[in-house]
């Protein structure tokens, strides 16, 4: 890490802290103009799950200006990034007109709307009637727009007849989503952001709060600050920015966590530190087969995770797995965060139970404060995708396609005879990308995001996306994303507050933007581009009768209406007027819900409910704790390959850099690629801080700068994953979850050396 980097990171860190006392933010208005705005239009920030309130200003039909809105969650605070959108929105790199690729391995040259889309139209329509509806498929994102996502899953699932809907949520959240299904029955977490200004201990792990979620690391250091006896504990095999604040570092060995949380539990049981009155009346007991148990054969199950054996296979202090366990128990509220290094995991949705599994013990739950708290790593990655259903196996609002009730329900809201819904799940994205590969799937539409350069063991998806017999169509802002180069046919779209929208963030807040100036006059709104392809493409019209988003917005509150993630209360006109809204919230003036599961707070549970708490999601109204066995990673380290590769994030840039690559101040800041080493291991490696070194796995090797410091644990290597240029994600392996299908990022063996 180079020192400018390192005073930097500290330096953010630090004014996290100072702004809790002093009540400034990170950032309040960024990139004005010289010209003051006429006037702000209200919007969300277009980065991560966070779901930052802005205000952007216009002036002479220009955005020239932005600020946090004052009035949202983030308290008109934004992160660097945020802060600077502005230069992104008015970039002169980007895609302003649909292009044609007239054959394989030609140049993409200009095309009409109607001549892109008549041919988009022929190519899909041949295929299903030739090969069959399973011949066509959706990879979308959660930066779509709800509107776009759900027009889409309709077209695909209800129009085509097809499943194949899937999208990069499978990358990041799939795990996340699998935990709290299997644990509480239904997605999404129970608690909001609220409940950092509540907690008196923080239980974080796998996440790295400052550099990935800014703006809530900023609040957690706030509580920090404003209360010196909170608890922090981090949990990360790297010392990130975030331990920095920590009370506590624990840097387990990679792939070990679930053990340590197991251990956690067996101090919590042996020390008497759960709490019988709540997991005696709330809760269930199943083991790893689904079968149910009981409090005793959990307690039996622990003792293969003795804090004095995990601490071995953890190599971490003993001291360590008592603490944790009694500063989690003991705490009048302790909240757990979570993110990518929990999730992108072969065990991550077992990972995801075990952290639940520590609430429903100690009844830290569904209390103000008390919450286990999944953090989101895109705009709309819970609202359009999760909530939305936009994935292979789900339907809209909480549904399943498995289920013949849920596919009988959005048959009948949609209009569609008996049985128009397949049965069977569709292809998840590993899995996508193999049929795409093989032949099996013919077309595919790609919306907002960049497989070439985001998906695991990358020159096998790039060979897939070569197949010669594919049509490809990108929907894509930026001409310099990577997946371009193997789409035959580019649709230019209106961006971020060129249309309006919904987008759905990580405390299950929606919130409206509202469209600020005119997009490009050759790019369209993904949702009119939808309409109309789905026509062409011989879709019964009456199934995309939308106008525009408002019109698809109000039939997807209705198709909520009576689930347990009715939002039909939120009206268009109420998002206008408020600043984002919390659901469940079944009619127009309810005022959303801060707490599910609790009598008195969440519309679902009913108010005569004998008891607080009510887990609606399960049959018998209780969360199960799992006996969920920890095994090792896909890939471990061994004498050929004798270190973990793990993934990471930096502050600079998101994901693949298409919007933050336009920014001069953040590429300055980190322009390209490296290697981070432990300082033991490159001396070990004869590697010094500035080398170029070849970091290699069975995959692929790739020669990258090599920074020495000491935030990685000895025996653990980094690499970021925006530079377009160094493509890291060819050296990962595509191993998945078996439930969730979430591939495994952050572990898998590798070596390096001096090149």
């Amino acid at each position: 890490m180079s020192t400018s980097r390192r005073d930097f990171l500290k330096y953010f860190a630090m004014s996290a802290a100072m702004a809790a006392a002093s009540g400034t933010g990170l950032t309040t208005l960024a990139h004005a103009a010289d010209n003051k705005p006429e006037k702000w239009v209200k919007g969300v920030c277009r980065y991560c799950g966070t779901g930052c309130g802005v205000l952007v200003g216009v002036r002479d039909g220009k955005a020239v200006a932005i600020q946090g809105d004052p009035n949202n969650h983030n308290a008109g605070l934004l992160c660097l990034k945020g802060s600077l959108l502005i230069p992104v929105l008015n970039s002169k790199e980007r895609v302003t007109q649909p292009m044609l690729r007239r054959q394989k391995g030609g140049k993409l040259e200009p095309v009409s709307w109607d001549e892109a889309l008549d041919l988009m139209a022929a190519k899909f329509r041949h295929s299903i009637d030739t090969y069959g509806p399973n011949s066509v498929a959706w990879y979308g994102s959660g930066q779509c727009l709800t509107e776009e996502s759900y027009v889409a899953n309709k077209i695909f699932k209800g129009g085509f007849g097809t499943n194949n809907v899937d999208g990069n949520p499978r990358l990041c959240m799939a795990s996340a989503v699998g935990g709290y299904v299997t644990t509480f029955g239904k997605d999404e977490p129970m608690g909001t952001y609220a409940d950092m200004d509540q907690a008196t201990c923080f239980f974080i792990i796998g996440s790295n709060t400052s550099e990935a979620h800014p703006v809530l690391f900023r609040r957690l250091a706030r509580r920090k600050q404003v209360e010196p006896g909170v608890k922090i504990i981090v949990a990360d095999p790297r010392r990130t920015n975030t331990s920095r604040i920590a009370d506590m570092h624990i840097a387990f060995r990679p792939g070990t966590d679930l053990a340590f949380m197991h251990s956690m539990a067996w101090v919590i049981i042996n020390e008497e530190l759960d709490s019988p009155r709540f997991w005696q009346r709330y809760v269930t007991f199943m083991d790893a087969e689904g079968k149910p148990s009981d409090f005793e054969g959990y307690k039996a199950f622990l003792e293969n995770y003795r804090p004095e054996k995990v601490a071995e296979i953890c190599r971490v202090p003993v001291e360590q797995i008592y603490g944790a366990a009694r500063a989690f128990a003991e705490s009048s509220a302790t909240m757990s965060l979570w993110c990518m290094g929990i999730n992108q995991r072969v065990q991550g949705v077992f990972a995801n139970n075990l952290i639940h599994n520590l609430h429903l013990l100690t009844g830290q739950i569904c209390r103000p404060g008390a919450t286990s708290f999944s953090l989101t790593g895109q705009p709309n990655a819970c609202g359009g995708v999760r909530d939305g259903g936009a994935l292979s196996h789900l339907l809209p609002a909480g549904r399943a396609i498995p289920n013949p009730k849920h596919r009988a329900e959005m048959e009948k809201l949609w209009g569609l005879p008996e049985g128009r819904i397949a049965p069977e799940p569709g292809y998840h994205t590993v899995a996508l990308f193999e049929a795409l590969g093989r032949g099996d799937v013919k077309c595919m539409i790609i919306c907002e995001t960049n497989p070439a350069h985001t998906l695991p063991n990358l020159n096998k998806v790039h060979k897939a996306m070569s197949n010669p017999e594919s049509f490809i169509v990108c929907i894509e802002a930026f001409p310099d994303a990577v997946t371009l180069e193997y789409a035959d046919l580019v649709l230019a779209p209106a961006f971020w507050c060129e249309r309006d929208g919904v987008y759905g963030c990580g405390e299950r807040r929606y919130s409206l933007i509202e469209k600020a100036v005119e997009p490009p006059a050759q790019c369209r709104p993904t949702v009119n581009t939808l309409v109309e392809f789905a026509k062409r493409a011989g879709v019964d019209p009456k199934l995309v009768n939308f106008n525009n988003a408002e019109d698809v917005w109000n039939e997807w509150r209705m198709v909520s209406k009576g689930t347990t993630y009715d939002f039909s209360g939120m009206t268009r006109a109420r998002l206008r007027k408020e600043s984002g809204l919390i659901w469940p919230c079944p009619s127009e003036d309810h005022p959303g819900t801060f707490l599910r599961y609790v009598r008195g707070q969440d519309p679902f549970v009913p108010a005569d409910h004998p008891d607080r708490f009510f887990f609606y999601g399960k049959p018998d109204g209780k969360a199960v704790i799992w006996m969920r066995p920890a095994k090792g990673a896909a890939e471990e380290p061994d004498a050929d390959y004798p270190l973990y590769l793990t993934s990471m994030r930096v502050i600079d840039h998101w994901h693949t850099a298409t919007m933050t690559g336009k920014v001069p101040e953040l590429q300055k800041a980190n322009p390209s690629a490296f290697v981070e080493i432990n300082e033991e291991d490159a001396a070990n490696s004869g590697i010094k801080h500035g080398d170029n070194v070849i970091l290699e796995t069975r995959r692929d090797a790739m020669e990258l700068p090599a920074r020495v410091s000491d935030v990685c644990r000895p025996g653990l290597v980094a690499v970021p994953f925006f530079d377009p240029k160094k493509l890291v994600n060819k050296l990962f392996l595509d191993a998945t979850d078996p439930a969730s299908r979430e591939p495994e990022y952050k572990i898998c063996a590798a070596r390096i050396r001096k090149a």
